[in-house]
């Protein structure tokens, strides 16, 4: 028994490890947190904690950079859009040679179909562009793309004087269904006759687009064929029509 026990003493007492020696460390290699400090009124001083934020580099904008493209970009181009409807894409494009030479080799100008936005673009070669001649450009194509044919539309490019109108049926009487288009048709009259004696002896053209109307030439010209296309939508015999035209035919042959 008493062998048990001295045993069992043996056991529960601790056993001496060596413990490994303290090193001295350096104070110089301790790393103290900085520290801003500040005097307080009182004389006190106040510590502030740095903020350990990390900062992004600044951004260049373009004020920042030269422009590069100083001469180029800030220059004010006078343009004209005209905007092509939709029957008129397939004459455009069998037509386009035609419709550009005069633009570009008597009104100087430059010209460009624009496939996104579907318009004919026209601008001056330079800032200092002639305006008028500008204008002119862009009445020809809308000429054109109103249904005159090129060779009548240039007059607008060539003559000072000349002048294209448009209105509608409508603005003259309200007419729905069947007498719109019996106004249409005393317009045009049989096989087109109504309409090309109009243009004859007015000395304008004309175009019939459903309910609208459009009119080139120039102005006292045009004032009588407005007149006279008027009178029709109005329901005036047609045989009433032809005689006015005659005997205005007639005072102009004396004129002239």
């Amino acid at each position: 028994m008493t062998s048990r026990k001295n045993e069992k003493n043996v056991q529960d007492q601790p056993v001496d490890e060596e413990m490994p020696p303290l090193e001295d460390i350096d104070d110089e290699l301790i790393e103290e947190p900085q520290i801003n400090e500040e005097d307080d009124d009182d004389g006190f001083i106040l510590a502030k904690k740095t903020n350990k934020k990390r900062k992004l580099p600044k951004l260049s904008t373009d004020a920042d950079q030269p422009d590069a493209k100083k001469g180029k970009d800030n220059v004010n181009w006078e343009m004209r859009k005209v905007s092509v409807p939709p029957h008129r894409y397939t004459p455009l494009k069998k037509n386009w040679s035609k419709l550009v030479a005069p633009i570009i080799n008597e009104l100087k100008m430059q010209i460009r179909y624009n496939l996104r936005t579907r318009n004919v673009e026209i601008r001056c070669p330079n800032a200092d562009g002639n305006k008028t001649h500008l204008q002119k450009a862009a009445d020809f194509v809308q000429a054109f793309l109103l249904g005159f044919t090129i060779e009548d539309a240039v007059a607008l490019i060539r003559f000072d004087h000349m002048f294209m109108e448009s209105f509608e049926i409508n603005d003259v009487k309200t007419l729905r269904g069947d007498h719109l288009s019996r106004a249409i048709g005393r317009i045009a009259g049989k096989d087109g006759r109504v309409k090309t004696t109009i243009e004859s002896v007015t000395q304008t053209r004309i175009v019939l687009a459903d309910d609208k109307i459009h009119l080139l030439g120039a102005f006292n010209n045009l004032k009588i064929a407005r007149h006279t296309i008027c009178s029709l939508i109005m329901g005036t015999p047609i045989n009433k029509i032809h005689g006015n035209l005659r005997s205005l035919a007639s005072r102009l042959a004396e004129q002239l």
